[in-house]
Order: C-alpha cells, then structure tokens, then sequence
C-alpha cells in the first residue's frame, strides 16, 4: 500500500471533492469507535488512512469524535469518513 504521511495541520488544505470508489476496511466503524474511546480516554493515536483527490494519505493522531459523516480529530480538523480506508492502532 503506497501512501504519503500527513502532519493533521495539512488536511485543511486537501481536497475531498471527486468520486473515486474507496475500498473500506469491512470493520471500519468498530474501528473509528476504538479509535474515538483511545483518544478521549487515553489520549492515544492512531494511523488513519483516506484518500483525498490526490490519493492515499495516511495521519498519526487521536480521533476525539465521530459522527455519521465525519470523523474530528485533534485541533478540530474533520475528514469525511467515506474517505477513510482504514484506522490502525
């Protein structure tokens, strides 16, 4: 899986406006749950893997949120979770 590594700060500035057919992990939501409980309670990171228009990026950082159509990581930086691939922990 070839990806490029992403400070949070930059994902402002990315965009998410074409598409493309993202191929998610099947346990996805499970793992954005996890991922939300390790960052509020433990302050924990994790890989988070999306695409934007350019291609798969990959963020180390805590998930403090998630909703039905985004996640919020730290600093109040919002991915859209129909562009996430995976999250590692």
């Amino acid at each position: 899986m070839q990806f490029k590594l992403v400070q949070k700060e930059v994902i402002p500035k990315l965009q998410f406006t074409s598409k493309i057919p993202i191929k998610q992990h099947p346990e996805l939501l499970k793992q954005i749950k996890k991922a939300t409980v390790l960052g509020n309670s433990y302050r924990r990171k994790v890989g988070i893997f999306f695409h934007d228009d350019d291609g798969l990026k990959k963020v180390e950082t805590t998930i403090w949120a998630s909703g039905k159509k985004f996640i919020c990581l730290k600093g109040g930086v919002w991915v859209p979770i129909n562009r996430l691939t995976e999250v590692r922990f």
